[in-house]
C-alpha cells in the first residue's frame, strides 16, 4: 500500500516537472497574443480618435462633404475623362414629403423607431444570407449608411463594421433624426459621380428636387441599392422591380 502511494507521489511530481517545463512556452505564446491584441486595440483607439467628428458642427453646420465625394474628387483629378462630379445640397424644408416617404420605404421604414440599428432586420438578413451562403442583404439603416458615407470606406473588414456601429450609436445620440435624414439625402449616391437628391433631380429630369413628382421620387429611391447600374436612366429589370415595390408600399 505504501509502495503504491509512493509511486503515485512520484508520478505526480514528474507531471508537475513536465508542466513547469511546458508552462514557460505556453505563457510566452499567451503573452505574445495578448500583446498583439493590445497593440491592435490601441491602434484602433488612435484611429477612432483621429476620425471622431465634432458632432455639434455636423448637427448645426452646413452639410458635410462625404468621404465618397472626396474620393471621387481625387479620382477625377487623376482622370479628368470620368464623369464630372455633381453635388449640390438642399435644405430639409425643401425636400418633398414623397421623397422622404419613398426613401424610408426603400431603405429603412423603422428609421424613426430604432436607435440606429434595426435588430430585427439585421437578424433576418443574417439568417437569409446564411441560407443563401452569400451576402445578399446588409440590413444597414439610414443612420449606418450616413456614417459609412461620411466617415468610413466601403471595406468589408470586421474593424470597419465595428467603427460603423460605434459611430452610428454616437450619431443617434448627438444628431436629430431630421438632421440625419437631411444629411443622408444630400450625400447619397444616385449614379456615377452624382451625389444628393438635388444633383440627381437635375441630372435625370432637369429640375430641382423640391419639384419632384411622386413617381420621380420613387425612382430615385429605387436606385439607392446600386445606383451606378440601376437608376432612372438605365431602367434595368432590377430597378423596375424596386420601383414597383416602393410604389406599392407608399
Amino acid at each position: 500500500m505504501a509502495k503504491s502511494s509512493q509511486t503515485k507521489e512520484q508520478e505526480s511530481l514528474r507531471f508537475w516537472e513536465r508542466s513547469k517545463q511546458a508552462f514557460p512556452k505556453t505563457f510566452l505564446w499567451v503573452k505574445r497574443i495578448s500583446l498583439g491584441f493590445l497593440l491592435i486595440f490601441m491602434m484602433d483607439i488612435g484611429y477612432l480618435i483621429g476620425i471622431w467628428p465634432n458632432w455639434d458642427s455636423i448637427e448645426y453646420g452646413p452639410i458635410p462633404k462625404s468621404r465618397f465625394i472626396q474620393e471621387y474628387e481625387i479620382k477625377q483629378a487623376k482622370n479628368p475623362t470620368i464623369r464630372k462630379l455633381s453635388w449640390s445640397t438642399i435644405p430639409f424644408e425643401n425636400i418633398p414629403r414623397n421623397m422622404i416617404r419613398a426613401v424610408l420605404a426603400a431603405e429603412d421604414y423603422k428609421f424613426f423607431d430604432h436607435n440606429g440599428v434595426d435588430t430585427d432586420a439585421l437578424l433576418n438578413a443574417i439568417e437569409y444570407n446564411w441560407h443563401k451562403k452569400r451576402i445578399v442583404y446588409g440590413a444597414s439603416t439610414i443612420t449606418q449608411q450616413t456614417v459609412k458615407n461620411l466617415f468610413l470606406s466601403g471595406s468589408k473588414n470586421p474593424l470597419r463594421k465595428w467603427h460603423e456601429y460605434l459611430l452610428t450609436f454616437a450619431m443617434e445620440q448627438n444628431l436629430s433624426k431630421k438632421r440625419i435624414l437631411e444629411i443622408y439625402l444630400n450625400i447619397a449616391e444616385f449614379g456615377r459621380g452624382t451625389y444628393g437628391i438635388e444633383s440627381a433631380a437635375q441630372r435625370y429630369w432637369k429640375k430641382s428636387a423640391s419639384n419632384l413628382s411622386r413617381l420621380q421620387a420613387i425612382e430615385l429611391a429605387a436606385s439607392l441599392p446600386a445606383p451606378k447600374k440601376h437608376n432612372p436612366s438605365s431602367r434595368t429589370d432590377f430597378f423596375m422591380t424596386q420601383r414597383n415595390k416602393i410604389k406599392n408600399n407608399i
